[in-house]
């Protein structure tokens, strides 16, 4: 298994406004220019044209409700949000990749911008507005399971140390 990616994603966005050390700040004020496809991973299943909401119970903090919908414009991180929710669910299935749109404002997901590397690479985001569902990434490759399990080795440290803090 390698990165994950897509194998049939068409669904005729245009992905502009990378961000960059250079770029803006993407802010609930500022984020038009961030278009899709976006990306929503998740150990549910779900259908086109179900809403994701806030105020529900967080993948990756048990007893937490999360104000926020998290998505990305890149697979890859949607995998990991996939991977990670199901894993920490204590299910061994790869989880679920949804092509989502924003039905309002979103920002920068603070938890990972400006964190490791300059701006935002993973190409994240959080909104308190629903998610649409547009459809399903059917086929796509789960890191391999010794990455996964180191990841998932790091956030049990982190939570240990009490630094798996999540801005929400």
């Amino acid at each position: 298994m390698g990165t994950a990616r897509p194998v049939v994603v068409s669904w005729g966005y245009m992905a502009v406004g990378e961000n960059s050390s250079d770029d803006v700040p993407v802010t609930y004020e500022h984020c038009a220019h961030i278009r899709g496809p976006f990306f929503h991973g998740t150990k549910s299943a779900l259908e086109v044209g179900d809403e994701l909401l806030p105020g529900y119970g967080s993948n990756f903090q048990e007893g937490r409700v999360s104000n926020n919908v998290y998505f990305t414009a890149l697979v890859d991180t949607a995998a990991w949000g996939a991977e990670l929710a199901t894993a920490l669910a204590g299910n061994d299935e790869l989880g679920r990749i949804y092509v989502v749109e924003p039905v309002g404002p979103f920002e920068d997901d603070p938890n990972v911008t400006n964190k490791r590397f300059a701006g935002n690479p993973t190409r994240s985001y959080r909104t308190r507005n629903p998610l649409r569902v547009l459809g399903e990434v059917d086929r796509w490759e789960g890191h391999d399971p010794k990455v996964l399990k180191g990841m998932l080795d790091h956030l049990a440290l982190m939570r240990e140390q009490g630094l798996d803090v999540i801005e929400d």
